[in-house]
Order: C-alpha cells, then structure tokens, then sequence
C-alpha cells in the first residue's frame, strides 16, 4: 500500500502470461479487494531524514551491518541486566555476597540445550562474533526468560542497590520486545520480534496493520490456519518452499469458505479467485502450470493478494448475516 492506495492496483498491467486476471474484468480490486486500504491504512509512517541521507551520501540509509546491531544488543541487554530485568533468570550480584544464580543456574549449559550451539555466553564477551542466526537465537532464548522487577529490598552498603524479590514476566517481555525491536529497526534486513518471541521478517511497507487486524471471525480453523500460514512465511529464514506453502495454505482457507462465497460472488470472480493458485504452480504440479516467473517477487503479491481477501471475505460474510 502507499499512503491510501492499494499497491495491487499496480499489478493488474501485468503481462497476461503471468497474471492472468491483467486483461480480464472479473475480480475488480478497487470494488472487491482496492476498499480493503480503508481497513489497513495507517498513520504515517515516515520520518525526519537527516542530511547525509537526502543527498545520497550516508553510507548506511539502508541499514546499519550485522556487527554494528550486535553491538547495539549488547548495550540494549546490558542497560536491562543493569535495571534487574535479567535477575530471575539469570541472576545478580551483591557486594557481600558475590554472584547469585537465577532459577536458570548454568546459562551456557541452558543455552547449549535449548540453542543447541556453543559459545554465546556471556554475552558481553560473545556477542560481537554472533552470526545473523546467533543473534536471533540469542533473542529468542532472552525472551523466554526476561521478566521486569516489581518488588525487593535496596541493599546500600557500597553502593549495591536493589535486590529484586518479585518479577513480572509479561511486563518484562513487552519492554524487551520494544528495545529489541528498536534495535533491529536500524538493521539492513528487515526483521522483528513478534509478541510471541518469534524473529520475523518484518511486513512489507504499508502492510504493517494487516498483521495486527483481527480475523472477524469465531472459527477456529480459519484462524489457526490463516496465523500459522502468516507465521510459516514470514518466519526468519524462510525458504522459497515455506513461501509457496504459505500461500497454499491461504488458498486453503479461502477454499473453506468456498460455500459461502458462492453467495457473496458470481461464479466466474469465485473461479478467478482460485485461478493463481490453481494454474501457476502453487496447488498442483503438472506440465500445465505456469511457473515462469520471478517467485521472489510474485509469492510476495500471491501471499498479501490473498490474505487480504480472506479479511475481505469474512467481512462480507459478517456483513451479510446484519442485513
């Protein structure tokens, strides 16, 4: 989307051996799918660009280096171990009695069991050589393990400070996953932390609401579907295959409600609806398919193209049901 303009208003010029729906009237975007920008715009999402960034000559406009955000995590879990939100779990340090272990005790061995990889902590001391998986790995683990200090005694001899008794950890996982994500927002490669502790890629621009929006709807197995399908293609590291399966399984759920779509479209929008899907080697794998295309640009169009009718159609079947 660009400001209140759907984007794939843009793919309808499309050359016909690619996108079949370019010279044909039947799914009309901006009657079906165009009115979906009322629901996804957001507030602007720009900001002041600096100098060096206008004129081109910031060598990092794009996006700071891997080793620049491992050094920014660094001073972001630090400030936070300070603040206590690393006790619990990991323990704290009093000037009388030296280091208390939190509930974890051994954090390199925890780490090695649930990462399964070697050398990450401490991370002060490791987190500079961290591949992009490391450090991802690393959130990850903290996330699960974060928690924010509510109450305890100060300690003042020498200067030591509170020892924390009682945490709250979704309170903790909320603060972390903000500082986080400022953290990764300055990465050349976009990626985020989901409320699920998750690192995901981050949604395309203008489509950040989308993810957030609620499906309207109290069946389940659309839900769950369309949720693990959003998590399958956005989840780090995805592959092509999970790409392709992702958009597969929203087909899927498009297909569940086939029933009802016979009600809300005429049967040749219902048939185009499914006609990507069906003809360009997402469903099915024969010498008919039409698969000379760029996937990386065109499962990206396929994915956003039908999750934003599946939120069009439940709205429509809710509609529907109030007249």
């Amino acid at each position: 989307m660009r400001g209140n303009q759907c984007v794939y208003k843009d793919f309808i010029t499309t050359p016909e051996e690619v996108l079949p729906l370019a010279n044909k009237r039947s799914i009309n975007y901006r009657a079906f799918c165009g009115k979906f920008s009322d629901f996804i715009a957001g507030s602007d999402m720009t900001s002041h660009r600096y100098y060096s960034e206008r004129q081109g000559l910031n060598p990092n406009a794009k996006g700071l280096p891997l080793l620049d955000i491992c050094g920014l995590f660094i001073r972001v879990f630090s400030q936070l171990q300070t603040d206590g939100y690393f006790d619990e779990a990991l323990g704290s340090w009093c000037v009388d009695a030296g280091h208390t272990p939190g509930y974890i005790g051994d954090v390199d061995l925890e780490m090695l069991l649930a990462i399964r990889k070697k050398d990450l902590y401490p991370i002060e001391d490791r987190a500079l050589s961290y591949s992009e998986d490391d450090l991802f790995d690393v959130i990850e683990f903290l996330y699960q393990h974060v928690s924010a200090p509510v109450d305890g005694t100060m300690h003042n001899f020498g200067g030591c400070g509170m020892h924390w008794e009682t945490f709250n950890k979704q309170k903790g996982q909320v603060l972390f996953r903000e500082k986080i994500n400022g953290v990764l927002g300055n990465y050349a490669r976009r990626y985020e932390l989901s409320v699920k502790g998750e690192i995901l890629q981050s949604p395309d621009v203008g489509f950040e609401m989308i993810f957030e929006a609620d499906l309207p709807t109290k069946d389940q197995t659309i839900v769950e579907r369309t949720n693990a399908a959003i998590v399958r293609y956005r989840r780090h590291g995805s592959t092509t295959d999970d790409r392709r399966q992702a958009v597969r399984d929203l087909v899927d759920v498009l297909e569940y409600l086939r029933p009802q779509l016979k009600v809300l479209l005429t049967k040749s929008d219902e048939s185009e609806l499914f006609n990507i899907a069906n003809n360009f080697g997402i469903r099915h794998l024969n010498d008919q398919q039409k698969t000379a295309y760029d996937a990386s640009i065109w499962l990206s169009w396929m994915f956003y193209y039908y999750l934003s009718t599946i939120h069009v159609v439940l709205r429509k079947i809710e509609a529907s049901k109030s007249k």
